[in-house]
């Protein structure tokens, strides 16, 4: 199968380092047309997860979704992506973001203004591939005299995965795209494509990645589909609370803070209509047209992330059947 359709596939950071070429080269036989993988710490590490995707493949695109800004030196970063960006032309698509605080936390790391982090590193990676010498001082970074020994002849996509009002404009300004969060429901995109929208008017930019990832589950029987994918869809929502602008978009935030009082049945007590706005679950007919909902809201591609390990490979197989046909 040609890989032309806008659905990707998302490696989860929980899969084994070794098992991640496996899946690339599977997501690209059934032809999709992104593999992504990740860097939750303290998982498998970003740039090498990608590539281990990259060398598994020959066609689709690999996406890096998301780096923390502050995990690395610019300078670093830079480096690890010309590496990429060279070695597999016109196939990489790195992400930089905040980083969770939780983690960033952890290692000491979090910047006091997250928004001059990730300026300077962006705006710091685009440079030094572009082969400029940097030799400045800003806020979070500091540049004496660095200059790329292999830069990339043509420019390399840099993406941001960030969710406010505020990082979505700076998105917008600075970066050639932006990764959605699992729990990017189509109002959500929706409003964020605004704030983007704003930002890119600022300076002129005209094009803009919008790759959203979506928790995913399918199955012949839709009921069993929509079931599989509550567990992970509590996780989430537990994880981001009942203050975050994902749900909030949807109105869900004062439930959620209800429901989160019991968390231990959060996931049972999930209304149906959660499960329709944040996932990508049921039959083939309804993974079908969730796909091409948040299409139609602003997704340049729909990346799937499995919810269930056991029957992933199966799953995706079955979607790429069954559901890639009506999409490509």
């Amino acid at each position: 199968m040609s890989v032309t359709a806008p659905v990707g596939v998302f490696v989860a950071t929980s899969t084994p380092p070794e098992r991640i070429p496996v899946l690339a080269a599977a997501a690209e036989r059934l032809g999709y047309g992104e593999v992504w993988v990740a860097e939750d710490y303290f998982c498998y590490g970003g740039f090498t997860g990608a590539a281990l995707a990259l060398g598994a493949t020959e066609r689709v695109q690999v996406g890096l979704g998301i780096v923390a800004s502050v995990a690395r030196h610019p300078a670093v970063t830079a480096m690890e992506i010309a590496t990429l960006a060279r070695a597999h032309p016109g196939r990489f698509l790195p992400g930089i973001g905040h980083g969770v605080p939780f983690w960033t936390d952890q290692m000491g790391l979090t910047a006091e203004s997250p928004l001059s982090a990730l300026t300077e590193c962006v705006t710091g990676v685009q440079r030094l591939l572009a082969g400029e010498t940097l030799d400045e001082q800003g806020k979070q970074f500091s540049f004496h005299s660095v200059t790329a020994t292999h830069p990339v002849e043509d420019p390399v996509p840099i993406l941001t995965g960030v969710l406010g009002p505020k990082s979505l404009q700076l998105s917008g300004r600075i970066a050639d795209g932006t990764v959605m969060s699992v729990l990017a429901g189509t109002t959500y995109l929706e409003k964020a494509l605004g704030h983007i929208r704003s930002g890119m008017a600022e300076s002129g930019r005209t094009e803009h990645l919008v790759p959203t990832f979506a928790l995913f589950s399918i199955a012949k029987d839709g009921a069993q589909a929509r079931k599989a994918v509550r567990p992970a869809l509590a996780g989430y929502l537990a994880a981001v609370g009942p203050h975050n602008p994902l749900t909030g978009a949807c109105g869900y935030n004062d439930q959620l803070a209800e429901l989160l009082r019991e968390p231990d049945t959060l996931a049972d007590n999930l209304p149906d209509e959660w499960i329709d706005t944040l996932a990508v679950a049921g039959d083939p007919d309804e993974v079908t047209a969730r796909v091409a909902a948040l299409r139609a809201a602003g997704a340049t591609s729909v990346v799937l992330s499995p919810v269930n390990a056991d029957t992933a490979l199966d799953e995706l197989e079955l979607a790429a059947s069954t559901v890639l046909p009506r999409l490509s």
